[in-house]
């Protein structure tokens, strides 16, 4: 009897530690992948940015939910969207002034100053950026799109 007691009380002893080992291996391998977020359809829901095709975002920006105020969405979306993103305002204007011509924006007006400022014509959309410095290597950028009536030929 003694000893079936003995051999419960080692198996017990051993068993914890095998437990615990499980599950911490459990919630590592948890916190290491990224939730997936998905439609009630089992579809991918896509970022925040896929609401604007017709707006090029650098990588790693972070839509600014706080300051976005934009109705509608594909290419007929108004208002204003903010972002920021982890390069200087200098690399956010550069990118913008390569990137807009390939979605057949017309270049408008720029001023590149303290908050720098672009202006756009595509169709029957007007569209002005405003980029600013938000740190060293940060920038903070305000994309406002407006119906337009006025024609541009290049």
């Amino acid at each position: 009897m003694a000893l079936l007691k003995f051999m419960e009380r080692k198996l017990k002893m051993s068993i914890k530690p095998l437990i615990c080992a499980i599950f911490c291996i459990m919630l590592t391998s948890c916190a290491s992948k990224p939730l997936e977020l998905n439609g009630v359809d089992g579809s991918e829901i896509p970022p925040a940015f896929a609401n604007f095709p017709d707006i090029p975002f650098p990588t790693s920006a972070y839509l600014d939910l706080k300051d976005t105020n934009a109705l509608g969405s594909g290419e007929n979306w108004i208002g204003s969207v903010t972002y920021t993103a982890p390069y200087n305002a200098s690399r956010i204007f550069d990118f913008y002034v390569s990137e807009m011509p390939k979605l057949r924006w017309i270049e408008v007006a720029v001023v590149r100053t303290r908050i720098s400022q672009m202006t756009y014509f595509r169709d029957n959309r007007a569209l002005q950026i405003l980029i600013e410095t938000d740190g060293e290597n940060k920038s903070k950028v305000t994309i406002t799109a407006i119906p337009n009536q006025v024609v541009m030929t290049k």
